[in-house]
């Protein structure tokens, strides 16, 4: 007789990567959560999704988001002020990497050294593998944002092998996953997973709507069956 009882196998939650490592949570201060009520909202969805921890990385980018640690750590502050004991929070940045950039032994990194940069979606940032060469003399593991979603590079695949190469570590965005960003971002994705190219993942985490799309892909255990068991460092790096 058929059981129709049987236990699910399906992963609903979001235990299993445990650390988000990319987010525009902090509210107020970049194209992200718009206020606290906003910002505390995401955090609790979060939260319900099985986080364990949420490092936002609000935008520094001097031409629409000149932010700082003296910008970032105050609002950081007053959200630590309303949250209990149950979820860890913390604060680096999204460097956008372009003219104004400055490298400096002081960046807003990830802990351990971590830092998370990004480059324009219209052009690869001018000298790209030497800013990666001089983070790195400076210390920093240099972590790309969302290489999947920078069109420029879909004809041209074996430049992800190169930064690859020469020590550039990748960070996905989850929602590339559901094809929220486009089919040629998923095949981006599904080329880049297939050469475990990645290291890290993170939502991005914004708004409304991409709260809503990943609470759908993680509660229908669609995420999960899709990349549930590659082996991504979030946990390991920054619990």
């Amino acid at each position: 007789m058929f059981n129709f009882f049987k236990k699910s196998n399906k992963v609903t939650d979001m235990s299993w990567l445990g650390v988000d490592i990319h987010s525009h949570i902090l509210p107020g201060i970049d194209d992200g959560a718009k206020d606290m009520n906003e910002s505390m909202s995401y955090i609790d969805q979060m939260q319900q999704l099985g986080y364990e921890k949420l490092i936002f990385t609000p935008h520094i980018f001097k031409e629409l988001y000149p932010n700082s640690k003296e910008t970032i750590l105050p609002v950081l502050a007053q959200v630590k002020e309303k949250l209990s004991d149950s979820i860890k929070v913390g604060a680096a940045a999204e460097y956008m990497i372009d003219g104004d950039f400055e490298i400096t032994n002081d960046l807003m990194a990830l802990p351990n050294k971590y830092l998370l940069i990004e480059m324009s979606y219209l052009s690869e940032s001018p000298n790209i593998e030497q800013i990666v060469f001089e983070l790195q003399v400076n210390g920093y593991k240099v972590v790309l944002a969302h290489p999947e979603r920078y069109n420029f590079y879909h004809k041209t695949l074996d430049k992800y092998e190169r930064l690859n190469d020469i020590g550039c570590l990748f960070q996905l965005n989850l929602l590339s996953l559901t094809g929220y960003y486009g089919n040629s971002v998923k095949q981006a994705t599904d080329y880049l997973i297939s050469k475990r190219l990645y290291r890290f993942a993170g939502s991005d985490l914004h708004h409304e709507k991409h709260m809503r799309v990943l609470n759908e892909s993680v509660r229908s255990g669609k995420l999960h069956s899709m990349i549930g068991h590659y082996e991504f460092l979030n946990k390991e790096v920054f619990s």
